[in-house]
């Protein structure tokens, strides 16, 4: 393991830097070149694509307007359009988008990956349970080990051969939000706040995580791994509605603040994962930097508010089925009160595939990333 692949601010800097001077971050896919033979997703309501439809839950976007504009119609996407993975997968050379596991039931179509991700799931097991019936990231990796099953029984029952093309893959992971917005912001129903300090909390989920990351490399062969932190959760339009504004800011300081330091727990997460695994690629995408940039773009004039009208009956966060969205989305940086607008989506999938800032991604980005 090269030690110039720990997360340290200043060789991140300086690899940036070499990058840009190689000409290797700006343009470095070509549309219809393959970058890597595969995809995988975990991650929540961001990230999911259909996985919670049949599930009995409120976590689920299955209805119009979700998807008004996905070629389509409404899957499962908790956006108006694509998600941020789903761009990701564009820039990586696949011709479709990565199936969901729930899709893919009869071992169809997985040799270039699988999205596992679930709306209103986390790190921890009891995240989302008020919400109904959701795959923690546990269960995500409980799905995983099935696909590698299939996987090895498609080549022929040659692990080795799946363990080769497997570590080639790009793994992307982001989970969190819920282990926040649905459990430890919401003492009435969970007990965390009251167990943990946010110092304590963001430790406790990161030692979890971490376990279940060192599974998905030690047991079913990840390597290129992409770790997405959070974004300004204390600024959604439905937590400031919830929670209220402090001391005069338009979001709730106090949660951005714990968002933050489980966000610098990631980064610390992403420098052990390199130094202690032989041939761990992992990466951290700064989301809350990505997104805090995007609403300083005078293309997104509301930063505040939802573009769908939201239902009363789930808190107040997604849209009402078959309400009429706000026509001009594009300017929307949320789609409902919680989860981003499709051109909220394009702006972070650009910077963590071209990172323009060495503060988007450390130490590289997912298209160099790609490349290793």
């Amino acid at each position: 393991m090269k030690e110039s692949y720990y997360c340290n601010p200043a060789i991140c800097c300086f690899l940036f830097i070499l990058f840009s001077v190689s000409g290797s971050v700006h343009g470095r896919h070509d549309h219809g070149q393959l970058m890597v033979p595969c995809f995988f997703i975990f991650g929540a309501s961001s990230f999911d694509n259909g996985n919670n439809n049949a599930l009995p839950t409120l976590a689920k976007a299955n209805y119009p307007p979700y998807g008004i504009d996905f070629p389509a119609g409404p899957t499962g996407r908790f956006s108006n359009g694509r998600s941020i993975v789903d761009i990701i997968s564009e820039f990586l050379g696949f011709d479709d988008y990565i199936p969901s596991f729930a899709s893919t039931v009869g071992g169809e179509n997985i040799l270039k990956g699988v999205n596992y991700a679930s709306g209103g799931s986390g790190i921890r097991a009891e995240t989302g349970q008020h919400a109904g019936a959701r795959i923690s990231m546990d269960g995500q990796l409980r799905n995983h080990q099935i696909t590698v099953l299939r996987l090895i029984n498609r080549l022929g029952q040659n692990e080795s051969a799946a363990k080769e093309y497997l570590n080639k893959c790009i793994y992307a992971a982001g989970l969190g939000t819920n282990d926040y917005v649905s459990n430890y912001f919401l003492p009435s129903l969970y007990p965390t706040s009251r167990i943990y300090t946010p110092e304590q909390y963001a430790l406790v989920l990161a030692q979890q995580y971490s376990q279940q990351l060192k599974t998905l490399y030690t047991n079913y062969g990840a390597r290129k791994v992409a770790l997405f932190g959070l974004a300004q959760l204390g600024c959604a339009p439905s937590v400031v509605a919830s929670k209220g504004a402090t001391n005069g800011s338009a979001c709730v300081d106090y949660i951005n603040d714990a968002v933050q330091i489980f966000n610098n727990r990631l980064k610390e997460l992403v420098d052990e994962l390199n130094r202690n695994l032989t041939d761990a690629k992992f990466i951290y995408v700064n989301v809350y930097e990505i997104a805090s940039e995007a609403t300083s773009y005078p293309s997104f004039r509301v930063i505040d508010a939802p573009c769908c009208p939201v239902a009363s009956n789930n808190t107040l966060i997604l849209c009402t089925i078959n309400q009429t969205p706000c026509p001009n989305r594009d300017e929307y940086l949320y789609w409902d009160a919680l989860h981003l607008s499709e051109a909220t989506n394009m702006f972070i999938a650009n910077r963590s595939y071209n990172a323009q800032s060495p503060t988007h991604t450390c130490p590289i980005d997912i298209s160099d990333l790609a490349k290793l």
